[in-house]
C-alpha cells in the first residue's frame, strides 16, 4: 500500500463499492415503494369494484357465511341488473368447477337440481381468467367484517384473525344503506416464491449488475487518470534522489498545465537555480583561495627572505609587509559584510543623511589616490536633494567602492562625476566615468562575486572582484536597486543606484 496508485485505486473502487451498495438499496427501497403503491392502488380499485357485489352478497344472506367462494371466484359474480332483493344471481357462475346459486341461506348447485347447465370447464373460460391473473401476480384477497375480523381469506392464512387500524385504511370499507359492513383489502403474498418478490429481486439484480459493470468501467478509467497522475510524480522522485545525492543536472518530466506540471517546472527552475549556485560556490571558493594566498604569499616570501638575510628588515619592506596585511584584512571584511548580508544579519543604523556632506567625506579619504591619477571629480549634487533614511557608513562604502572602481578603470587625466536627482518617490545617485566602458553582454555579471572587467586578475587594475558585489548587497539592505550603463566599448560608464525618499521629503515635494 505504498503505492501511490495503489491507494488511489482502492480508495476509488471502495467509493465505487459504497456507491453502488446505496444505488442497490435505494433502488430496491424505492422499486418496493412504488411497487406496493401500484399494487394497493390497483387492488383498491378492484376492491371498489368489488365490494357493491359483497354489499348484495351481504344483503341477501344477512351474513359473510361462504362469502369464501364469492372472493375465490369474485370476478365471476356480478349483481343482475333490476334483480328483486328476493334471490342472489349469477350467471354462469363457477366455483371449483360447478354452477349454481345462493338461495335460502346455502348454495344450490345446478347439476344437484339436475339442470343442463354447462360443465364448470366450459363455463368459467369467460371470468377465471380474471381471478387468475391476481393469483399469478402474488395477490390476494382479505375480507374483514364490521369488528375488524377477517372472515374470508384467499390464501386461507388470517381468518379469524383481528386487523389493525392501519390495515383496515390500506382497504376498501363495504358499504350497506351507508353503514359499513366490513372491509376488503387487495394484498400481495408474503411468500419469497411470489412473482411480486420475483419481480424485486430481479430489478436488484439488474441494478447490482448495472453497477458492478459501472465499477469495472469506472475503475479502468480510473487507472489510466491515476496512471498520468503518479507517472510525473515518479518522475519528480526520482530527480529529487539524484539531486538528494549530489546529482545536480538531474531534471523531473513536466508536461500539462496542471497543477502537476507546475510542481514539476518549478522543481526543474529550482534545480536549474542550485547547479547555478553550486557552480557559483565552487568558483567562489576557489577565488577566495587565491585572494586570500597572494597576500599571504607576499607575505610569507619577504618573511622568509629577511630571515635568510636576502632583504634588509627596513622600514620600507615592512610597508610593504603592512600594506599587504591590510589588504588581507580588508578582504576577509569585505567576504563578512557579504556573509551578513546573505544571512539577512546585516545591522544597519539609520538616521538622515545629507548626501551632498557624505559624497564630499568620501572624496576628501579618496583624494589622494585621486591626485595621484590627476583625475577631474566633481560633485554635481544640488543642496536641494532631499535627504535620506541610511546607515551613513554603510552607504559611505556603496560610494568609496563605486568610487574606487571608476578610479581603476579611469585613464589618468580624465573625469569622474557624481550626481544626485530626486525622482518618482526616489533618489538617483550616479558615478559616471570616461573609462574604456564595459560590453553590452558583460554588464548582468558586474555584480556578481569575484567577477572583474579584467580577466588576468592584476590586482593593480582588477581589484579583488568583491566591491560591486557589496554595492548590490547594500544598496539592497536600504530597499534601493542598483545598476550599471555603458554605451559600449570607449564610451565610459556610469553606476546608479536608488534610495527611497522619506515621506515627509515626498510631502514636501508635492506641496
Amino acid at each position: 500500500m505504498r503505492s501511490l496508485w495503489t491507494k488511489l485505486i482502492g480508495a476509488f473502487g471502495l467509493v465505487i463499492l459504497v456507491g453502488t451498495g446505496m444505488v442497490v438499496w435505494l433502488a430496491g427501497r424505492a422499486t418496493a415503494g412504488q411497487f406496493e403503491l401500484y399494487v394497493t392502488q390497483t387492488g383498491r380499485a378492484w376492491a371498489e369494484r368489488l365490494a357493491p357485489t359483497l354489499a348484495e352478497y351481504y344483503a341477501q344472506t344477512g351474513s359473510w357465511d361462504g362469502v369464501e367462494h364469492i372472493l375465490q371466484q369474485s370476478s365471476a359474480y356480478t349483481a343482475a341488473p333490476g334483480a328483486p332483493n328476493t334471490g342472489w344471481t349469477e350467471s354462469d357462475s363457477c366455483i371449483s368447477g360447478k354452477t349454481g346459486r345462493w338461495q335460502e341461506g346455502r348454495w344450490q348447485d345446478n347439476h344437484s337440481q339436475g339442470s343442463a347447465s354447462k360443465t364448470g370447464s366450459d363455463s368459467c373460460t369467460g371470468d377465471d381468467w380474471m381471478m387468475d391473473m391476481w393469483t399469478i401476480a402474488g395477490n390476494r384477497l382479505v375480507l374483514a367484517d364490521e369488528n375488524w375480523v377477517i372472515v374470508a381469506d384467499t390464501a386461507n392464512a388470517l381468518v379469524g384473525t383481528r386487523l389493525l387500524a392501519d390495515d383496515i385504511a390500506r382497504g376498501t370499507p363495504v358499504l350497506l344503506g351507508g353503514r359499513p359492513i366490513g372491509t376488503l383489502i387487495v394484498t400481495p403474498f408474503n411468500t419469497p416464491a411470489s412473482p411480486a418478490d420475483d419481480f424485486l429481486r430481479a430489478t436488484q439484480r439488474s441494478v447490482l449488475w448495472a453497477g458492478i459493470s459501472a465499477g469495472a468501467v469506472a475503475l479502468v478509467l480510473g487507472s489510466l487518470l491515476f496512471f498520468q497522475i503518479t507517472h510525473p510524480l515518479r518522475s519528480l522522485s526520482s530527480a529529487a534522489q539524484s539531486i538528494a545525492r549530489g546529482d545536480l543536472s538531474q531534471r523531473a518530466w513536466a508536461s500539462g498545465d496542471d497543477e502537476i506540471g507546475q510542481v514539476a517546472r518549478s522543481f526543474n527552475q529550482m534545480a536549474e537555480k542550485l547547479q547555478r549556485y553550486e557552480a557559483e560556490r565552487q568558483n567562489m571558493t576557489a577565488d577566495i583561495a587565491h585572494e586570500l594566498r597572494t597576500p599571504l604569499a607576499v607575505i610569507q616570501s619577504n618573511l622568509e627572505a629577511m630571515m635568510d638575510g636576502v632583504l634588509p628588515a627596513d622600514g620600507r619592506e615592512l610597508a610593504l609587509l603592512h600594506q599587504e596585511a591590510l589588504l588581507l584584512k580588508r578582504l576577509i571584511s569585505d567576504l563578512r559584510t557579504l556573509s551578513l548580508a546573505d544571512a539577512g544579519q546585516l545591522t544597519l543604523h539609520r538616521r538622515p543623511v545629507n548626501l551632498r556632506e557624505l559624497a564630499a567625506q568620501v572624496v576628501e579619504r579618496l583624494q589622494l589616490r585621486i591626485e595621484e591619477k590627476n583625475i577631474h571629480l566633481r560633485v554635481n549634487i544640488p543642496e536641494s536633494i532631499p535627504t535620506v533614511s541610511a546607515d551613513p557608513e554603510r552607504l559611505a562604502q556603496v560610494l568609496s567602492n563605486l568610487i574606487d572602481n571608476a578610479l581603476r578603470y579611469t585613464p589618468d587625466g580624465t573625469r569622474i562625476v557624481i550626481a544626485a536627482r530626486a525622482t518618482d518617490g526616489e533618489v538617483e545617485v550616479s558615478v559616471s566615468d570616461d573609462g574604456p566602458g564595459i560590453p553590452p553582454e558583460e554588464l548582468p555579471n558586474l555584480f556578481r562575486r569575484f567577477w572583474r572587467a579584467e580577466k588576468s586578475r592584476n590586482r593593480a587594475t582588477g581589484g579583488s572582484g568583491l566591491g560591486l558585489a557589496i554595492v548590490k548587497q547594500l544598496v539592497g539592505a536600504h530597499g534601493g536597486r542598483v545598476w550599471a550603463e555603458s554605451e559600449g566599448m570607449g564610451k565610459g560608464s556610469r553606476f546608479v543606484f536608488t534610495l527611497p525618499m522619506p515621506l515627509e521629503a515626498i510631502s514636501k515635494m508635492i506641496n
